[in-house]
């Protein structure tokens, strides 16, 4: 029986291979339109955390209200949705992934950054609902990664003690989050190298869920 009872989903780029398709639709709203003062990879920097944490950190507090940053959001995401439609499938592997951790009665859960019609995009239309119990998204916790409150929570949702967890991320910022979550993480390494994911609490760096490395996490 594996020591890990538990795996917890980051969702953009760990789950779907988005993470490209939200840096151009972020250029195209932070400095085409709303003339930020950004080079395309300053952009993907700063794409971790909730929409109203990343304004704040390009514009400074108070330049945009609530409503403001929600619409401008929404119209993101939406522009990102039906460029990335053709593209919407599972990273390789995962589908088989996800069956075996569930033959081998491992929970899932996942905890995202990501709003909820975000969430439901991806769900709903690869129709993987049901695989999940557990979904811990923007709007449940006050602050998002690298604070861990989103795989805590997404934990004791599952009744999972966290050190019998393992997260999988695709951000640095997400992979600090399960550290001080005192979770163990694979890094996806969809959006960022092996290197600037590299944290002490890493266990692996896998391209896709076909490596064999994961194969341990059973063991």
């Amino acid at each position: 029986m594996s020591k890990y009872t538990a795996f917890l989903f980051d969702m953009n780029g760990t789950m779907i291979n988005d993470m490209h398709f939200h840096e151009l639709a972020w250029y195209n709203i932070l400095v085409d339109e709303l003339n930020a003062p950004l080079t395309q990879e300053q952009v993907k920097l700063q794409m971790y955390g909730k929409n109203e944490e990343l304004f704040e950190r390009v514009f400074g507090p108070g330049k945009f209200t609530d409503e403001e940053v929600h619409a401008i959001a929404v119209r993101k995401e939406l522009k990102y949705q039906e460029d990335f439609l053709p593209h919407l499938k599972l990273i390789d592997g995962l589908d088989t992934f996800l069956q075996q951790a569930k033959a081998n009665d491992i929970k899932l859960a996942i905890g995202t950054a990501a709003i909820t019609i975000n969430v439901d995009y991806v769900l709903d239309n690869l129709k993987i609902r049901d695989l999940f119990p557990v979904i811990i998204g923007a709007e449940d916790v006050a602050i998002s990664k690298p604070n861990p409150d989103v795989f805590l929570k997404a934990a004791e949702a599952l009744g999972i003690a966290p050190e019998n967890c393992v997260v999988f991320e695709d951000s640095p910022k997400g992979i600090e989050a399960a550290r001080r979550a005192g979770m163990k993480a694979v890094a996806i390494t969809s959006f960022h190298t092996a290197e600037e994911l590299a944290n002490e609490n890493v266990l692996c760096a896998v391209n896709d869920y076909n490596d064999p490395a994961l194969k341990a996490l059973f063991a």
